[in-house]
């Protein structure tokens, strides 16, 4: 597997995984080619390929100033418990210090136990709560990571 920027040719397959993982609020393909494109300069997507270069997950990582926000993070359903969601986290991590960032911050559903219990791996904490942020009415826990040598 490698992780790497996203480029022009992986629009497709990160719109695929958009549809998948965020049936009800996937980046469109025009969304996503305008990032690729450097023309949002605060975001940066990343992709994990299988070495063979098939897209099986994508990251979404914003930098303004001294936060970062981890805006999306998904792994093909047919990929998943492969470590490839930590090896996208660990490299948005790695962008977002190298890029100046003092912490990461991220936004998931609290009913959402599985990524709750990933990111607490991951070193983050909860630092907030959003009620009814998602369009469901779900709550979104805010969670952060302090980023060291930033």
């Amino acid at each position: 597997m490698n992780v790497r920027p996203a480029g022009p040719a992986d629009v497709e397959a990160i719109a695929g995984l958009e549809t998948e993982a965020f049936p009800e609020d996937a980046w469109t393909p025009d969304y996503l080619q305008v990032a690729i494109e450097g023309k949002m300069p605060t975001v940066s997507i990343l992709v994990a390929d299988d070495g063979d270069g098939v897209v099986v997950g994508h990251a979404l990582v914003s930098v303004v100033y001294e936060i970062a926000e981890l805006q999306r993070i998904a792994t093909a359903a047919a990929h998943r418990r492969r470590g490839i969601a930590r090896a996208l986290l660990d490299a948005g991590l790695e962008l977002a210090r190298v890029a100046g960032a003092e912490r990461l911050l991220l936004e998931v559903r609290e009913d959402n136990l599985g990524a709750l219990a990933f990111y607490d791996g991951a070193e983050f904490a909860e630092i907030d709560r959003r009620e009814r942020y998602y369009r469901d009415g779900a709550t979104a826990v805010v969670m952060q990571r302090e980023l060291a040598g930033s």
